[in-house]
């Protein structure tokens, strides 16, 4: 099976699938919540600093979340684009965008082909895209394209080789982590962000990170199931192996004691004049 076809990433253009959208919005409405995702959202559109009268495009926009955000800055007379290629999430996008009374735009595209002319964008954004691209390298070179002489991108994403589990035996904690490697096209994507534009011809601004911490008092059991099915089945751990993980962690987690992170990292850079 391609790349492009990985059943792990639904996201990508490829893996459009539009009785996934309830279960997608849910998920980036629990990310939007986390305090770490806040937190590097702020760092990144303060030193965006997206101003009005710009025109800014938010790449990947999910529910547009970010792309009103971006809409508020370049407002008045700016303009705001979000490029997303799930129908289902567009729409949910578009009717938060009216619900908001954000001035917005939203077009279906592919991070690796924009629906957007050349030099026309003052700022990018781009949220946890890479991750799910085989071919990342094109998608910075088309973000370089869009840019003008000038303009400024923000990109952010997850590094899931930094995924932390505890408590839990360590061979069988390395092989639910491990398997994580496996949930993305592009699981190393924190760590390439800045080489990869890098490469496209932008000079790198900034850099930052945030740790994305679960709730020490409690278990995301949904997510942990979900990894520690995935290594049973590869035969990597044994049922009782999982079954004293699962009793393990449920006891961590009502002494709040529980740990599950995972990293974000961030770049900011513009095109040169």
């Amino acid at each position: 099976m391609g790349a492009s076809q990985r059943p792990t990433s639904a996201f990508h253009a490829a893996n459009v699938r539009t009785s996934d959208t309830d279960r997608l919005v849910g998920a980036l409405d629990s990310q939007a919540s986390s305090a770490g995702v806040r937190r590097l959202r702020a760092w990144a559109h303060d030193t965006l600093a997206a101003r009005p009268g710009e025109r800014a495009v938010d790449i990947g926009a999910g529910t547009g979340s970010e792309t009103l955000t971006l809409a508020s800055a370049v407002a008045p007379h700016g303009r705001a684009l979000g490029v997303e290629p799930h129908p289902g999430l567009r729409a949910v996008a578009e009717r938060r965008a009216r619900e908001a009374g954000g001035a917005v735009r939203f077009v279906a595209g592919d991070a690796l082909a924009l629906p957007v002319a050349d030099a026309e964008a003052d700022v990018v954004w781009c949220e946890r895209v890479f991750q799910h691209l085989a071919e990342p390298e094109r998608a910075a070179a088309e973000i370089a394209r869009v840019l003008r002489p000038g303009g400024r991108v923000a990109l952010l994403d997850t590094d899931w080789a930094t995924s932390i589990l505890y408590p839990g035996e360590p061979e069988v904690v390395a092989a639910l982590t491990g398997g994580a490697l496996t949930a993305a096209a592009n699981p190393y994507a924190g760590r390439k962000l800045a080489g990869q534009l890098a490469a496209a011809g932008l000079e790198i601004d900034d850099l930052g990170s945030q740790a994305l911490i679960q709730d020490h008092r409690s278990l995301d059991l949904s997510f942990i199931g979900v990894l520690s099915s995935t290594a049973l089945r590869r035969g990597l751990i044994t049922e009782p192996q999982r079954d004293r993980l699962h009793a393990d962690l449920a006891e961590a987690a009502e002494r709040g004691g529980v740990h599950m992170s995972v990293t974000m990292f961030g770049v900011i850079a513009h095109r040169p004049a």
